[in-house]
């Protein structure tokens, strides 16, 4: 069994016939430092203009994948489409984790992924947050006291 994950798109987008076509997308972290380039790549379209060009961001080569990576994302998520599903306005492209690469600089000397380092962020209605300090742990809830 592999790790899954999923993204929705309209099929009016751009990028929606690309990974129709090719069979493939990379997830990226955001972090705060990519807070311009996210929002800016959101609103502007691949059809008009060339976002790494115009953003100055850099393609790296995918391990397992044709589709280029942001070398300036801490985590880059390379993803093959397993199932499409279409759900009204936005269809729901299914897809197999292919490879995880990480940039070495978050890598603790355990080799675990240090999320906090990375300042990331996330988007809700419109709106983009930094993420705060740790609050907890799994299993914190029921540790016995």
């Amino acid at each position: 069994m592999y790790a899954m994950t999923y993204i929705s798109i309209r099929p009016e987008r751009y990028s929606y016939n690309i990974i129709k076509s090719t069979g493939e997308f990379v997830i990226n972290l955001t972090t705060s430092d990519l807070a311009y380039a996210t929002d800016w790549a959101g609103v502007k379209s691949g059809r008009d203009v060339n976002k790494f060009e115009e953003l100055k961001l850099t393609k790296e080569k995918a391990s397992n994948l044709k589709a280029p990576l942001i070398k300036e994302a801490p985590v880059n998520i390379e993803c093959k489409v397993k199932e499409i599903k279409e759900l009204g306005s936005h269809h729901m492209f299914i897809a197999e984790v292919v490879a995880v690469d990480i940039d070495e600089k978050y890598l603790d000397e355990n080799g675990r992924f240090c999320f906090e380092k990375s300042n990331p962020i996330c988007y809700s209605h419109g709106e983009y947050f930094e993420l705060g300090k740790k609050i907890g742990k799994f299993g914190f809830s029921v540790k016995k006291k």
